[in-house]
C-alpha cells in the first residue's frame, strides 16, 4: 500500500484529503506544516507528498526547497489555493512535480497521483518498457529484441522522459529546464536537435513515435505494445 504524506495547516482540508485518499486506497499520514512534514519524513516511510503552500513555521515552497536540496526525490504534489502563474512557476522552480489549484476535481487528483507514483516507481525500478522495446536508465540503452542501442545522455534522458508520460504535451522550456538545467546555457532549438537524432534512430519502431506540437513542444505516443 503506498503511504501519502498530506501536509496541510487547514484541518478540515487536511481530513478532505484523508478521506479521498483512504478511500482509494492508499495509506495516510497528516502533517500541520513543512516543519511537522520533514519530522514525519525522519521517522516514516512515505511514497507522495500533497503539500499546501500558505503554511506557518515553514511554507510549501521552502519546504520543497529543503527536500530536494537534501536530495530526497520523494513526488510531491502541490494543492493549494494560490493560482497565478508565478506561483505555479515558483512551485515547479522550487522542485515541485505537479501542481493543482483548490478546490480540487477529485477524479483528476487521483489520476495525477497514479501517474506520480508510476513515475517514481519506473525510475526506482532504473527501467521503463513498452512493448518489446526497454529503456535501461543505468546503462542508458534501448533494446528491442536483439538490437541494442546506447545512447548518448541527453537523448536518453529526453526518450525516458517521454515516454514516462506517453501523450504527456511537455515544453521546450520544461524539457530543457529538467534535462539540460535551468542555468544551461542551451537554447531549445538543441530539444529540436535531439528530438530529431531520436526519430531518426527510431522511426522504424512501431510501438511508439514522438510527436511535434505545434508552437508547444512534443510528446510521445504509444502506438503498437506488441512484439515482433
Amino acid at each position: 500500500m503506498f503511504r501519502i504524506l498530506v501536509t496541510e495547516d487547514d484541518k478540515n482540508s487536511a481530513r478532505l484529503m484523508q478521506i479521498i485518499l483512504t478511500k482509494a486506497g492508499y495509506s495516510v499520514l497528516t502533517a500541520k506544516n513543512g516543519v511537522h512534514a520533514l519530522e514525519l519524513l525522519d521517522s516514516e516511510h512515505v511514497d507522495l507528498i500533497l503539500l499546501d503552500i500558505m503554511m506557518p513555521e515553514m511554507d510549501g515552497f521552502t519546504f520543497t526547497e529543503t527536500v530536494r536540496s537534501h536530495g530526497i526525490d520523494i513526488p510531491i504534489l502541490i494543492v493549494s489555493a494560490k493560482q497565478l502563474p508565478e506561483d505555479k512557476c515558483k512551485g515547479f522552480i522550487a522542485g515541485a512535480d505537479d501542481y493543482m489549484v483548490k478546490p480540487v476535481n477529485e477524479q483528476e487528483l487521483l489520476l495525477r497521483i497514479k501517474a506520480l507514483l508510476r513515475r517514481a516507481n519506473i525510475v526506482s525500478e532504473q527501467k521503463l518498457t513498452v512493448g518489446a522495446v526497454t529503456l535501461d536508465y543505468s546503462s542508458l540503452t534501448v533494446s528491442r529484441g536483439s538490437e541494442k542501442n546506447t545512447l548518448p545522455k541527453k537523448e536518453f534522458y529526453l526518450l525516458f522522459k517521454l515516454l514516462s508520460c506517453p501523450d504527456k504535451i511537455f515544453t521546450r522550456l520544461q524539457l530543457m529546464d529538467e534535462i539540460w538545467g535551468m542555468n544551461s546555457n542551451s537554447v531549445d532549438t538543441t530539444i529540436n536537435v535531439h528530438i530529431n537524432r531520436l526519430r531518426k534512430r527510431f522511426g522504424e519502431y512501431p510501438e511508439f513515435k514522438i510527436v511535434a506540437i505545434k508552437g508547444i513542444g512534443y510528446k510521445a505516443v504509444i502506438t503498437d505494445e506488441k512484439t515482433p
